[in-house]
């Protein structure tokens, strides 16, 4: 397994992290325990959660997947092998049942939101903490066509000085963002070397083959600022694996229960898998393998965030990183993306 330093820190992390976004909704607790065994014994030692998880969010289910990583870490006793990620949640999506759906990134909800993840992780520190999206309205979540509003957001000195007390206490050990924009990223790393406040050291934004928009901004800012890009929806909600061509809905899958994940699905986005699938069986390779490898090989890249919800899915996913993509494969990969740019940003 190959580990890359997060950020400026000492800390390094497997280019593989473990995600648990379905862990309480379609995994069960003992599914998680044997995800998180098997991928340690892989190598991997990066998870990365969020107060908000599992997903898609609902009340009855909120707090499952901390819940489930935290008793993990009370029965095995080996949480300081791991960096643990989570994040605190933001306003808006539907989530009004935390803390009153008045989300604020503000000193109070920092607080609350990051004592109430320790004492269901089980531990008393998080490796990093993120801001899961911008507080602001902003364009993250697939939204384009940017529309200027002002609106009354904790101003970022603010959020960076809460952050700052919490890095103080030891709860936390490093800050990291989330859905964020150029311009966002930016400020919080300017601010941070000007007021001496806790440095960014990673920024977990979407990246696959379908939506390669951190390209156009970010992965500048990722390389020259050693704020490097945590993947998530390497594979697009599954649909680069290929097991949703040709409109089918596998019983169980992730697409076929939940109508809401339509980011990845649209016409454009089917076109192009059925390319990127195609490409990948021309050159004897699993469709899902080199989707991800792709992910893990860019230079802005420090880690893969991959997700799975059975170990047979998981075994394969990190198998993932011991596949290095042609010179070959990599040219035929840019001439598709070329053609069809980010059909689903």
């Amino acid at each position: 397994m190959d580990f890359r330093k997060l950020g400026k820190t000492d800390i390094s992390v497997s280019a593989i992290c473990l995600g648990t976004m379905t862990w309480g909704e379609q995994n069960t607790r003992e599914e998680g325990f044997a995800q998180i065994e098997r991928a340690k014994a892989y190598g991997i030692n990066f998870i990365d959660t969020a107060e908000m998880y599992p997903v898609p969010p609902r009340a009855e289910t909120y707090t499952k997947t901390e819940q489930i990583i935290g008793e993990y870490f009370a029965r095995s006793g080996d949480r300081a092998d791991w960096v643990l990620a989570s994040k605190i949640a933001g306003p808006g999506n539907g989530i009004d049942y935390i803390r009153d759906g008045r989300l604020k990134h503000n000193r109070a909800h920092i607080t609350a939101a990051l004592d109430a993840s320790l004492k269901r992780l089980k531990t008393d520190w998080i490796d990093l903490y993120q801001l899961h999206w911008p507080e602001r309205p902003t364009n993250f979540f697939g939204q384009l066509d940017y529309k200027h509003q002002d609106s009354d957001f904790t101003p970022i000195e603010e959020v960076l000085e809460a952050l700052d007390e919490q890095v103080k206490a030891g709860k936390i050990r490093h800050i990291g963002l989330s859905n964020e924009t150029p311009w966002g990223t930016m400020k919080f790393l300017e601010l941070a070397q000007s007021r001496g406040w806790p440095r960014s050291v990673s920024i977990q934004n979407p990246y696959n083959l379908l939506n390669r928009s951190f390209e156009v901004g970010l992965a500048e800012i990722a390389i020259r600022e050693q704020c490097g890009l945590l993947a998530y929806s390497p594979l697009a909600f599954g649909m680069l694996s290929g097991k949703y061509a040709n409109g089918a809905r596998p019983e169980g899958a992730r697409l076929s229960l939940f109508s809401r994940f339509a980011r990845y699905s649209n016409p454009e986005s089917e076109s192009a898998c059925a390319r990127y699938v195609a490409l990948a069986q021309e050159h004897g390779l699993d469709p899902a393998q080199m989707a991800l490898a792709f992910v893990t090989s860019r230079p802005f890249v420090t880690s893969n965030i991959i997700g799975a919800t059975t170990l047979e899915q998981l075994e394969s996913n990190l198998k993932s990183s011991e596949l290095k993509l042609t010179s070959e494969v990599l040219v035929a990969i840019d001439a598709i993306h070329k053609t069809q740019p980010n059909p689903a940003p």
